[in-house]
């Protein structure tokens, strides 16, 4: 896959952090995802995050899977390490570069076909083991890079793009994450900015495993059987020596709504999602009450945002297993006494595992 570089000369205007960076240091390279796609609108939160926290790019890996969401570690920070895993493999990877290294910032992206279908065993067990790191979720009910099949995640009765009805219950991410006893939970919407800006940013410093449920709306597969105007009835009606389609431009879907209140939002197919933004005055401490506020909205179509549940306390995979703080690769070999040698074959182990994924 061949990738658009961006020119390295900034305007001298552009205003710089503490770190010495303006905004477009943190950038990657030209996206190749559809225009309008709600990813990008992640991948530009990211930046804005990493910007505004003052974050040395190479303090930074970042990781993916396979899908269209994982393409996003190339549209940001450039400087970084990066590590583009084989499918549903993210989260092993990462423990194993975090065992390693653990003074890295850890930046997952991931899919909810990545994550939750192919992939679904790994991320529990890097939620269960507490892996220090922001997890990022572009969750569109879709398998957008295999023409829009439904993912785990679609809602029972949506439809295709073919017209066929979804007739399966769908994994919720955020659900999921609370009942494995991840110490950081949020969800957001890829056009609000506002929210999804900090909530990233808060992700970030969490020390611990930070899942972050974004929906982010597909702009090329919400386009239904039943239109005349469709793709699909085109092809039914007409012969053509080979199959092609055609993505028109379209253009971001934002919004800005208030703490406490209900937001419908048009999505590019004229359907609508209904978000609803956590009052001021939510508990996220309260395991127990975030499960039941989610279940609660999500029987009257609400989807509930922002950060849902937060542990303070959370102690990482360093802190459980009392590693020491010298990263692994960079600890001298006078001080790996005995007293060290199950934390290193513990670390090895988990190296060791990332190595045999592929079998």
């Amino acid at each position: 896959m061949t990738f658009i570089a961006k020119p390295k000369l900034h305007h001298p205007s552009l205003v710089k952090n503490k770190a010495g960076y303006t905004r477009r240091d943190y950038e990657g390279a030209v996206s190749t995802l559809c225009a309008g796609c709600g990813h990008d609108s992640i991948s530009a939160a990211i930046i804005q995050a990493c910007y505004e926290l003052d974050i040395e790019p190479h303090q930074v890996a970042k990781l993916s899977g396979i899908g269209c969401s994982s393409k996003t570690p190339a549209y940001f920070l450039r400087e970084a390490h990066g590590f583009n895993t084989v499918h549903g493999r993210m989260p092993a990877v990462a423990t194993g570069a975090n065992a390693a290294n653990g003074d890295l910032i850890m930046i997952g992206v991931s899919g909810d076909g990545d994550s939750l279908s192919i992939g679904l065993g790994q991320m529990c067990h890097a939620i269960r083991r507490n892996v220090n790191m922001a997890y990022i979720l572009e969750n569109n009910g879709v398998y957008g890079l295999t023409k829009g099949q439904f993912s785990a995640s679609a809602d029972p009765g949506s439809t295709s793009k073919k017209g066929e009805a979804n007739t399966m219950e769908a994994i919720d991410g955020v659900l999921l994450a609370l009942t494995l006893g991840a110490t950081f939970v949020a969800r957001s919407f890829s056009g609000d900015k506002h929210q999804l800006v900090p909530i990233i940013k808060a992700a970030i410093m969490h020390r611990g495993f930070a899942f972050v449920d974004v929906i982010s709306p597909c702009v090329t597969f919400n386009d239904h059987e039943g239109s005349t105007k469709s793709y699909a009835h085109t092809r039914e009606h007409k012969v053509e020596v080979v199959q092609a389609d055609f993505v028109p431009i379209r253009e971001e879907i934002t919004t800005d709504y208030a703490a406490g209140t209900v937001q419908n939002v048009m999505l590019h197919d004229g359907g609508w999602v209904k978000l609803r933004k956590l009052a001021e005055n939510y508990d996220p401490t309260d395991r127990d009450r975030a499960y039941a506020h989610i279940r609660e909205h999500q029987k009257k179509g609400e989807v509930v945002t922002g950060l849902l549940y937060i542990n303070e306390a959370s102690k990482d995979v360093h802190d459980q297993n009392d590693t020491v703080d010298a990263a692994l690769y960079n600890l001298p070999h006078e001080q790996r006494s005995e007293e060290h040698t199950s934390e290193l074959q513990s670390r090895v182990d988990i190296s060791y595992a990332v190595f045999c994924l592929k079998k």
